[in-house]
């Protein structure tokens, strides 16, 4: 059983690095010649049409038939061009990963000749099978129709000899079955209360876009190392398996120089990323052995979960072609760090100011402090939904770790804000300000950006962390679809920005001024969201405790905290904005729970079938051995020394049979387990018994693998081990 493993390895030690041919010399030589962007629309649309997609993208405005027609056309001519000879329509399902199906660009003319043709129709709608994805019970299985709509606001583009066309996609009935429609809706939000607010401090800025800077964690692993590792190729991650005695200890993995083989991978993902416009700027070495990072330059927030999406499908093509597999699962080896997703998120005008960017005077430093003080107050507000914005099966394994964010949000500021914020809260008073004041807070305020020059920190251990111009939201999971919780964040900030415009107005009809009604609310919200801001070590005990008695949401089970989209918190934000309808919300809970405990039972199945088929008979046959080695020791041995000799063997072959006893016997119990949990009808239910009844037995099944691994001998053990996977490059 062991000839599997052997034979991986030696395919491993064998492997050279490929060579990418026809590199470029230059990044702008190549980057984006596979998107329909605006250079490209300029030259194949009419006027007419290109400024009315122009329009559509700044505006919202629909585009009419006739101009999708254009459109159409010179997408098709631009496609061909480039050897496209299909189209589809790609969409991001509830399945986290993204969907297409392939037409050509085909039709018969009246007799029996074919043309190339592709229409308005085409590219506006189209009515893929929408049966098998899921819907939390929006329509049933016999209900097959669905919808997916052109995305104006995401640029086409070319995979292969396909061009693909970003959409969004809906029910018959028209409620979304995917993260980009309400992403979308989540948006427009934000940029109407955005703007209303700015134009407190400059009636030029019309617009507000939220941009986002993903940052996405990984490991590579051989794919014969895979292929020898069915937890791997089942599960996304190792269900068993020893500590090497060497992993991150030493920390000489951490942007340490990248392995020839890894190199050559990310050179040719960071290509095809090129062509596809996505602005990948960061590679390294991240802490764990065999995990690696690469991050984008940041983009607005619909165009940077589409490419978020794109870039992992991207780099798992072109991982076969280097004879390695990515696992972007959050925790695929036990022991050491697992995976995030940093989401780097901001807020930009139209007028090109970042608006969490200290600026250059103390008014637009109180316009900083307006969004600063209005996100962390809409983080406070809304803590527990963000928890459920991240939260899966997967992440489940990486919040709490300790190199993870913990399971409890918070915001990190620096001690040098958070003073700031105390002092303001100090000076200003319900009562008129005098003109003293008014100069002595904008006095201090105007002091901001040299403050944060030379004393902003990041604190690792924070999941939503101030990082000097924008906001690193750091528990979002490595294989997530950023776009939950940029819904999530995004509706939140624009539901607290209206709450705010609405005080500050009322304040004012009372015959304040602007700038005094705007000091009172952010006093009022620097005050009521003070439970929020941590500036200390997230992974201590104190902290749970502390967390606990300020009412902070703690991330215990899946299942409770997913069960939070349907309170009251996240009616207000979520649903009365508009952004979902209550059945929306309630079927996108139920796909999640159909999501965990899927998981869960695969990871069951997997670790049962690999217990009792693989490791048993592998451990009886080595006590087996022993047993024949015991034997014959009374052969060559007289009774003292044989008794001498045999005394550890026979304690090995009980701890092995001790072992081989408890596997079969908690693999037992699991799988009854399962069956119990299987026959519940309520989602919830089902889920709650999943996480408590039958996940347990992993890792009780797991330390008896593990210890067994430590004693069996090398050359029998089946599966490769961590000191194989990790460092065999």
């Amino acid at each position: 059983m062991a000839e599997l493993r052997f034979s991986a390895l030696r395919e491993v030690f064998n492997r050279k690095p490929v060579e990418i041919e026809n590199h470029p010399r230059n990044i702008s030589e190549i980057f984006a010649v596979n998107v329909f962007d605006f250079p490209k629309m300029e030259r194949y649309l009419p006027v007419r049409a290109y400024e009315a997609v122009k329009e559509s993208i700044e505006t919202g405005k629909p585009i009419i038939r006739q101009i999708a027609d254009q459109v159409a056309l010179g997408m098709k001519a631009w496609a061909i061009e480039r050897g496209a000879t299909h189209y589809t329509h790609w969409f991001h399902p509830l399945t986290d990963a993204t969907a297409e199906k392939h037409d050509a660009f085909l039709e018969r003319t009246n007799g029996s000749n074919m043309i190339e043709t592709f229409s308005g129709e085409l590219l506006v709608q189209q009515e893929p099978d929408a049966s098998s994805f899921p819907s939390g019970g929006i329509r049933n299985t016999f209900e097959a129709r669905g919808y997916t709509a052109w995305d104006v606001s995401s640029p086409a583009f070319i995979v292969g000899t396909t061009l693909c066309i970003p959409t969004i996609f809906v029910s018959y009935t028209g409620e979304a079955l995917d993260y980009k429609t309400p992403l979308l809706k989540a948006l427009s939000a934000l940029d109407k209360a955005a703007v209303k607010v700015c134009q407190y401090f400059d009636k030029n800025v019309t617009k507000v876009i939220a941009t986002l800077g993903w940052e996405q964690e990984y490991f590579l692993i051989d794919e014969a190392l895979y292929y020898a590792r069915p937890d791997l190729m089942l599960a996304d991650r190792t269900l068993m398996g020893h500590q090497s005695s060497k992993d991150q200890q030493l920390s000489d993995h951490y942007f340490g120089s990248i392995p020839d083989r890894v190199i050559s991978f990310m050179k040719d993902f960071e290509l095809e990323a090129y062509k596809l416009g996505i602005p990948v700027k960061t590679r390294h070495n991240e802490v764990a052995p065999n995990q690696f990072e690469c991050a984008p330059i940041y983009e607005e927030v619909n165009l940077a979960v589409d490419h978020n999406q794109l870039i992992m499908d991207v780099m798992r093509r072109v991982a076969r072609r280097h004879h390695f597999r990515v696992l972007f699962h959050e925790k695929p080896f036990a022991g050491i760090n697992g995976s995030g997703k940093h989401n780097n998120w901001s807020l930009a005008t139209n007028t090109g100011v970042n608006l969490l960017s200290p600026g250059k005077n103390p008014k637009s430093n109180l316009q900083f402090l307006t969004f600063l003080v209005n996100v962390i107050k809409a983080v406070n507000d809304n803590q527990a939904l963000l928890a459920a914005s991240v939260i899966n099966e997967p992440n489940s394994h990486r919040l709490g770790g300790h190199e993870a964010p913990p399971a409890i949000m918070s915001v990190f500021i620096g001690s040098y804000l958070s003073s700031i914020l105390e002092e303001l809260v100090s000076k200003v008073s319900n009562r008129k300000m005098s003109p003293s004041l008014k100069t002595d807070l904008k006095l201090g305020i105007g002091k901001i950006p040299e403050i944060l020059l030379d004393n902003t920190d990041r604190n690792r251990t924070s999941p939503f962390a101030f990082t000097g111009n924008r906001f690193e939201f750091r528990a979002v999971g490595a294989s997530a679809n950023c776009g939950a919780a940029m819904i999530v964040l995004n509706a939140s900030v624009a539901k607290q920005l209206e709450i705010f415009s609405s005080e500050v107005e009322a304040i004012i009809k009372k015959g304040r001024k602007k700038d005094e009604a705007i000091f009172q609310v952010l006093k009022k919200y620097i005050i009521e969201s003070k439970r929020i801001r941590f500036e200390g070590d997230g992974y201590s005990k104190e902290w749970q405790e502390e967390a606990a008695r300020r009412g902070l949401h703690i991330i215990t089970s899946v299942p409770d905290t997913l069960k939070l989209y349907l309170g009251h918190e996240a009616k207000s934000v979520l649903v009365d904005s508009g952004i979902f309808t209550e059945r929306e919300i309630k079927s996108r809970v139920e796909v999640e729970y159909e999501k965990f405990i899927k998981k869960v039972q695969i990871q069951s199945r997997v670790l049962g079938d690999l217990a009792i088929n693989h490791i048993v008979p592998v451990a009886i046959d080595y006590m087996t051995q022993l047993l024949n080695n015991i034997k014959g020791l009374r052969d060559v041995f007289d009774d003292a020394e044989y008794n001498h000799l045999a005394e550890a063997r026979k304690e090995l072959v009980i701890s092995i049979s001790d072992h081989i006893s408890e596997i079969k016997k908690l693999v037992h119990d699991m799988v009854e387990e399962r069956k119990k949990a299987n026959v519940i009808p309520d989602l919830y239910e089902k889920a709650i018994a999943y996480e408590k009844n039958v996940k347990p037995y992993f890792e009780e099944i797991r330390e008896h693998i593990d210890k067994l691994e430590r004693v069996v001998d090398n050359e029998r053990w089946p599966l490769p081990k961590y000191r194989e996977i990790l460092f065999t490059r």
